[in-house]
């Protein structure tokens, strides 16, 4: 026992013939591998960031600030730069000093130093008694130097003042090329410092304007830009004021970047594109730098997601959108009523919520929107006033949106928005007319589907048969075509053309699948799903395409029964189907049976049915022709069409 343990102790102190690394110091294993597992540099490195422009957006901007705030806390860089318009200005001192202490108070709570850049909402006056040099007193008196360089970690980081007056004139305009030109003495100053700094492996230079763009900014940057390069070390130069990412490229050895804004306002919702709250996080080694972006709000502090949080953010998602307890009905062809919902906060910590109903502009809805703060514990009901008038046509049921947040002492978890179908009792919608011209279900593939109730089409244990005429525009990997399934109950899929029928038998999924993709696209196509209790059988274009043995209970589940995708475990629609969809219908009998049957183009109606959907008339609403009036709400990207 003894001599075996000095040799497994040996065996690990020792590198191995063959281990993974040659360094026996720096890597120590007592495992034998030829894999060789090659280790990271050592050289010194550090992180810095770099906030784009808070100002020129509303005044809620400042919440992104703080929240950029939060969020570089726990990335925990070196230093934080800015690249200038920090106060909204453009006004007199006494309402300038207090948006600088708006300012200051956010960036004070940075764990690390924060460096400012001046931008023209810093600097420009405007009202009456406007001194000669605008806002640059107020500016250095509470920022600091319009432009200076310091050093950190063999880096220098060199800030320059980007809106001096035009020397003759003394007028500032950042779009007039001759206000766009830097003074003898900030180039003397910039000289000396390049200077100073030449021994340095980076040098980072910072200003507002992104004047290399030239353009309005004149051309003043070439003898900036020359000196840059004559310096030999300088790696990058950042701005901003424009409110969106722009990355100019390698100009003579140095990078240039312009941020987009923290807190700004932003010329368009368009983040892949540039156009968002961001900052920048530049990691600095010896041979360069990695500059990365992050969407300001998506760093995550992991130390505040205890599994008391886990749990409660869980269990709050599955609370939403809370109970219905009351609900606007429909009356002749409008809609009048209250919608009330019962929300409960299941967890320890607060819950914010606004919830917003938003419709078509014929719905009415008193308020638009509410506010909602739980205590832990607590519940509360919230009521709206639903109106839509008699002489407009239903297009879409309005749909209830969801901003939720869990708050604890230490941090705020805001949830997806969640949007809900509105629930409107639709038990009196009158029968439409059969349209001269067939109408059928569209579905977008994205978002649109049907949803019933599964309260509305309950049926016992035994035959039942699940039908529709489908078209297809394409397939993909995982389609359902009509589903109730989640581990329980039924569904029809048509998973890369690969019709499949599947039915939750005594505790098991029973599937019927084709052997082979019988289904194509750009034509209608027959299918129905069978079970006669003993048996499931699938039909394609009244054909025989597959069996399988199943018996037993169905196993039940509360989840609605999806037209035009799959149903996940909180109702909603996945996986959807791309095309056309009609007829369907849901019976409580085996209807086929037998190698084939000629498929009924219209199903006529008769007491086996649960649900029949003949998609009729124009409305937003899939009428149920069946005795249970199981009226079918229809989501975002789907639309009852007329077929060509």
């Amino acid at each position: 026992m003894r001599t075996t343990h000095l040799a497994t102790l040996l065996l690990a102190l020792l590198p191995l013939d063959g281990s993974s690394n040659d360094d026996g110091e720096r890597f120590v294993t007592n495992r034998r591998s030829k894999v060789v597992l090659p280790l990271p540099d050592e050289e010194d490195a550090f992180l810095f960031a770099v906030f784009g422009d808070r100002t020129g957006g509303p005044a809620s901007g400042i919440r992104v600030l703080e929240q950029a705030v939060s969020d570089v806390n726990v990335v925990g860089p070196d230093l934080v730069m800015t690249v200038g318009d920090l106060v909204q200005g453009y006004n007199a001192r006494e309402e300038w000093l207090v948006q600088m202490r708006e300012f200051r108070g956010v960036m004070e709570k940075l764990r690390m130093p924060w460096f400012p850049v001046a931008g023209n909402h810093d600097i420009y006056w405007r009202g009456a008694d406007r001194p000669a040099e605008e806002h640059e007193g107020d500016y250095e008196t509470w920022f600091g130097p319009l432009w200076y360089a310091f050093e950190h970690k063999d880096s220098w980081f060199v800030v320059l003042y980007s809106d001096e007056p035009n020397p003759r004139t003394g007028r500032r305009n950042f779009d007039d090329p001759e206000a766009q030109t830097m003074s003898p003495e900030q180039f003397a100053w910039l000289d000396a410092t390049l200077e100073r700094t030449k021994d340095a492996k980076h040098v980072f230079v910072f200003l507002h304007h992104p004047r290399w763009l030239q353009g309005g900014y004149g051309d003043d940057w070439d003898r900036v830009h020359g000196r840059l390069v004559k310096a030999g070390n300088v790696t990058a130069v950042f701005a901003g004021h424009i409110h969106r990412m722009r990355y100019d490229g390698v100009r003579d050895g140095i990078e240039y970047f312009a941020l987009a804004a923290v807190g700004a306002e932003l010329e368009r919702d368009l983040p892949a594109g540039g156009f968002l709250h961001e900052y920048h996080l530049v990691t600095v080694r010896d041979g360069g730098i990695d500059v990365a972006a992050f969407p300001v709000g998506q760093a995550i502090d992991v130390r505040t997601l205890t599994g008391e949080v886990m749990e409660a953010v869980r269990a709050l998602d599955g609370r939403l959108p809370g109970r219905v307890t009351a609900r606007p009905a429909l009356s002749g062809t409008g809609v009048a009523g209250t919608y009330t919902l019962r929300l409960d906060n299941p967890a320890s910590g607060r819950v914010e919520l606004r919830a917003n109903l938003v419709g078509d502009e014929d719905w009415r809805f008193v308020p638009d929107h509410v506010h909602a703060d739980l205590a832990p514990g607590g519940s509360e009901e919230i009521t709206f006033v639903v109106q839509r008038p008699g002489d407009a046509p239903l297009l879409r049921l309005p749909t209830l949106e969801l901003e939720t947040s869990y708050v604890t002492d230490r941090a705020r978890f805001p949830l997806p928005l969640r949007s809900f179908t509105v629930d409107v009792d639709l038990s009196a919608m009158p029968r439409p007319d059969v349209p001269r011209a067939e109408h059928v279900l569209a579905l977008d593939g994205i978002t649109g589907c049907g949803r019933v109730e599964s309260a509305a089409i309950e049926f016992d244990d035994g035959p039942f048969t699940l039908e529709c005429w489908a078209r297809a525009d394409e397939f993909r990997a995982r389609q359902g075509l009509l589903a109730k399934t989640e581990n329980s109950e039924y569904g029809i899929f048509v998973s890369a053309g690969i019709p499949t029928f599947s039915v939750h038998l005594g505790g098991r999924y029973v599937n019927c699948a084709a052997p082979t993709a019988m289904l194509s696209t750009g034509r209608w196509q027959h299918l129905a799903g069978v079970f006669d209790g003993s048996e499931l059988r699938l039909y394609v274009d009244g054909e025989l395409a597959a069996r399988a043995p199943g018996s037993g209970p169905r196993t039940r589940n509360g989840l609605p029964l999806v037209v035009g995708a799959d149903v996940d475990g909180r109702g909603r629609g996945t996986s959807p189907f791309v095309g056309r969809i009609d007829e369907v219908r849901l019976s409580r009998v085996a209807r086929y049976a037998g190698e084939r049957f000629e498929p009924e183009r219209r199903h006529g109606e008769d007491e086996g049915d649960v649900l029949l959907l003949h998609f009729d008339g124009a409305a937003g609403v899939a009428y149920d022709s069946s005795e249970r009036r199981a009226h079918t709400a229809l989501e975002r990207g789907a639309r009852i069409v007329s077929e060509d």
